[in-house]
């Protein structure tokens, strides 16, 4: 599955979509994440996380030892995190390292077990949205999805 990585793609199709709030006469003159939480819209950034999310989940619930080609659960029983986490590969090369087996990872891992643990994925859906609820990513593109990575990243960001 493609998804843009670079900023210039992302807001190249972020611009149609603003193109799309502007027709609403009541809403011209709002900024954008003001248009696109009038409408109840996310956006499209955040919709191409959730779907990755979706379809992670969709693959992992199928698969027991191998989850896809690039996706490996761990077999390493730790105490944070969910029961689904998986192996996080090592890539040289920018190629690999945007693909989707690469770019979930991080996120999947940082999901609590009981968004993780849903039983349809209909159930998952909703577990995640009241996860991310939150988040900034929601209205606005250009904010990354917080509390995802490792926790010394997150200390260093603070100092």
């Amino acid at each position: 599955m493609c998804a843009p990585y670079r900023k210039k793609y992302i807001e190249a199709l972020e611009k149609v979509q603003k193109k799309a709030t502007e027709i609403l006469p009541a809403l011209k003159r709002l900024p954008y994440s003001e248009r696109l939480k009038a409408c109840q819209i996310p956006t499209l950034h955040y919709r191409r996380i959730r779907g990755d999310m979706i379809e992670t989940y969709k693959i992992s619930g199928k698969y027991q030892g191998c989850v896809a080609p690039g996706l490996i659960k761990e077999e390493i029983y730790v105490t944070r995190g969910n029961d689904l986490r998986l192996q996080k590969l090592r890539v040289k090369y920018d190629l690999r390292k945007f693909c989707f087996s690469s770019r979930v990872v991080n996120k999947w891992n940082s999901l609590p077990n009981w968004v993780v643990s849903a039983n349809t994925t209909n159930t998952f859906k909703a577990r995640l949205d009241t996860f991310w609820h939150n988040q900034d990513i929601v209205y606005d593109f250009r904010a990354q999805l917080l509390g995802i990575g490792s926790r010394s990243e997150v200390l260093c960001e603070k100092f």
